[in-house]
């Protein structure tokens, strides 16, 4: 078909115009990692939220592996300055130090143009600060205040991130105080991350009416005597997919798991998820990109 002949050729641009721009413009959840903290088979972990060429990231991991992942992941550090840190346990706090490390380099180097922030609830700033100030070199740490920030944030405040409202939450940990957030997409829909622990019933309210929710799954149901998920107070695929299911929410992304099955994750869970979930669920690799 000559498609110049059925629609005028200025009608055919504009569309192709249109089309390439809400490319450009579509948000995507790349998934850096998904392993929980013993994991070894898969990196720990976290996650970024892109919306044009920029992106939020969320939790770096427990070490230098982060770098791979984002290079592997064609991720520019310079389109990174905003991150957010859930809570203080190694798997996800100790990328921090590795991003505060390259990002003040290249802005030395001149490499990084303004400045990058780094939210948390109050009891973490000083603990990443320190952490920098006994790991990093000065001419490194000294850029914390600078052209690094750490900002705290508040149990139900709301920040403008990206251009998009982030509320963040306290999702009532019995092991270390961690937060998670709602964040609002452009279309009006919302993407919830829980935390790597089950959902509280006191954190339903913010949950509700969200499209999208990201949630920890340590292992599958009948696994639960291997992994002992809730002796760690962590949930299995079925718990996290019978809260997903009653709380209607359309996609659900599992991840924080263990790394022994690996190999065979995604149908396991998926096929475990399905008996007890309606919903399109996820169960991503490392280095996946959703769009949302």
């Amino acid at each position: 078909m000559d498609y110049f002949k059925v629609f005028p050729r200025k009608q055919l641009l504009n569309f192709y115009k249109e089309s390439l721009r809400k490319e450009l413009d579509m948000e995507e959840l790349y998934v850096f990692g998904t392993g929980n903290a013993q994991a070894v088979r898969c990196y720990n972990t976290c996650f970024a939220l892109k919306d044009g060429e920029e992106f939020f990231m969320v939790d770096a991991g427990g070490g230098n592996g982060i770098l791979k992942i984002l290079e592997d992941m064609k991720v520019e550090l310079s389109q990174i300055h905003h991150i957010f840190v859930t809570h203080e346990h190694t798997d996800h706090i100790l990328g921090i130090v590795w991003m505060v490390r390259m990002i003040a380099t290249a802005m030395k180097k001149g490499n990084y143009e303004g400045q990058l922030r780094i939210y948390c609830h109050h009891e973490l700033t000083d603990t990443i600060s320190t952490l920098c100030r006994l790991t990093l070199q000065g001419k490194f740490y000294k850029m914390i205040g600078e052209r690094i920030f750490l900002v705290p944030v508040e149990d139900g405040e709301t920040v403008r991130i990206l251009d998009h409202d982030v509320t963040f939450f306290d999702i009532l940990s019995t092991k270390a105080k961690q937060f998670g957030f709602t964040f609002a997409l452009k279309d009006g829909r919302k993407l919830t991350c829980a935390g790597d622990e089950p959902l509280s019933a006191e954190c339903v309210p913010y949950v509700k009416g969200s499209s999208w929710l990201l949630h920890e799954a340590f292992c599958l149901y009948e696994d639960r005597d291997r992994f002992k998920p809730y002796e760690k107070h962590h949930s299995t695929v079925k718990e996290a997919c019978e809260l997903a299911e009653r709380l209607d929410i359309p996609h659900l992304v599992l991840w924080h798991t263990e790394d022994k099955r690996l190999a065979d994750r995604k149908a396991l869970y998926t096929a475990e998820g399905k008996e007890y979930y309606r919903g399109e669920l996820h169960v991503p690799d490392d280095g996946e990109i959703l769009s949302l």
